[in-house]
């Protein structure tokens, strides 16, 4: 077990700029899509984290050729999939990458031969009935309803219209989408169910599909249809991870200080944008630029009310930092993410809830009210959960004394977080 990481304390406002590394979102889509079209494909900017190994691992795995010379990526040019056909052994190691566990199945339905997928053991808890239900749908044949299964490739699927419920996860719409393409009749996928959570990921997915040349109809409300033809053979640049931008920009935020982002873009699909009307209500300042994305602290840090079904993944951000607020703080639509790398609610209460916090934890929403929150004699755990780590690290920037069990899992979306962090906070 490792020795746990001792949050940095701020002692006064925090000030600096910062890069972010690229991401993982947009990298993991561009991997797929460029060995989709067969290449030779790249992609520049792609950040060396657990879960673009994942990504390159798994297409390699399914016969694609991938030269990694740091953050830049070629892809192909290869003549097919390959599955464990002719007695070639293909496993799939998902880790704990959901991009990787519901995006590669639908690909490797094109592979030639049994493909079996395996990950972390939190990995094997994680919804895929509905993704792999949805194949057997298109024609593929799969044994298993989660994480270990096996798919059964023959070279080419049959494809069509299927009906899913993609309240869990937008993942499973974008995993059928971006390679829908190349089954036989294309796919036309219709939600039916509850909302489905972080709509700006199956945006992200949608565009990308477009810039390479795929025809997407998405007019309809609910229903993405993906005509059936190429997949184009392009060079992808990643622009920084907003989502992982969002605690360096949170830590002016929580300390009265000031932080810039260096390359936030003009325009983006990333859900990480919505970090920053979030940190306008908590009362910063939020100040664009030619350096970047600048984020100015409050004298007082107020309460929020939000809805963040379409930006899940900023919660653990958003609940630190309503920890530290002076009034009630309420999140609102969150449900999906029980379903995350670890039940995120649950885990934010509880750890939370261990520095002294109020929690009160409902189905799909978190009422965080002020308390005084004091360092305790147990760890802040990370549940193997990157963005956990990083909601842990921010209190500690106000609650001297905090420990983190495992920040080495931020590894899956930020090289050398505990490094970037302290530079940030010494600085």
């Amino acid at each position: 077990m490792s020795t746990p990481w001792p949050a940095p304390a701020a002692t006064g406002p925090v000030r600096g700029r910062v890069a972010v590394p690229g991401s993982k979102s947009v990298t993991n889509r561009a991997l797929l899509l460029a060995a989709l079209s067969g290449g030779p494909a790249t992609v520049s900017g792609a950040p060396p984290t657990r879960d673009t190994a994942l990504m390159v691992d798994a297409l390699r795995a399914l016969g694609v050729p991938i030269d990694v010379d740091g953050e830049h990526v070629v892809v192909g040019p290869y003549d097919g999939l390959r599955g464990g056909g002719s007695g070639r052994d293909c496993r799939v190691d998902c880790g704990l990458a959901g991009t990787v566990m519901r995006f590669v199945p639908p690909a490797a339905a094109l592979a030639d031969g049994p493909v079996r997928f395996d990950g972390d053991p939190r990995a094997r808890e994680r919804p895929m009935g509905t993704v792999l239900d949805a194949l057997r749908v298109l024609g593929a044949r799969i044994d298993g309803d989660r994480l270990p299964f096996t798919l059964h490739a023959s070279g080419s699927l049959p494809g069509g219209a299927v009906v899913i419920d993609a309240s869990g996860s937008s993942q499973f719409v974008s995993g059928l989408l971006l390679s829908g393409s190349r089954y036989e009749k294309g796919v036309t996928v219709v939600h039916d169910g509850k909302p489905v959570p972080s709509l700006p990921h199956i945006d992200m997915s949608v565009s990308m599909l477009r810039t390479a040349g795929v025809e997407v109809d998405d007019a309809e409300p609910h229903t993405w249809r993906v005509a059936a033809g190429p997949v184009a053979a392009r060079d992808w640049t990643v622009e920084p991870d907003l989502s992982n931008a969002a605690v360096f920009l949170a830590a002016a935020t929580v300390t009265g200080g000031e932080v810039t982002v260096a390359g936030w873009p003009e325009r983006s699909t990333q859900p990480g944008v919505g970090i920053l009307p979030v940190l306008e209500q908590f009362g910063a300042s939020v100040v664009p630029g030619p350096a970047g994305m600048t984020v100015r602290g409050p004298d007082t840090l107020a309460g929020v009310d939000v809805d963040l079904h379409d930006v899940g993944e900023l919660t653990p951000t958003v609940a630190a930092v309503a920890a530290l607020a002076t009034s009630p703080s309420r999140l609102r639509g969150v449900a999906h993410l029980r379903g995350h790398e670890t039940d995120r609610l649950a885990a934010l209460a509880t750890e939370i809830t261990a520095l002294g916090g109020d929690v009160e934890e409902t189905h799909d929403c978190l009422v965080i009210r002020p308390a005084a929150l004091h360092a305790r004699d147990r760890p802040w755990r990370a549940y193997a959960d990157h963005r956990m780590a990083t909601a842990g690290a921010l209190i500690g920037l106000v609650v001297p004394g905090v420990l983190i069990d495992d920040v080495a899992c931020t590894d899956k979306t930020i090289p050398d977080f505990p490094g970037r962090w302290a530079t940030l906070v010494e600085a």
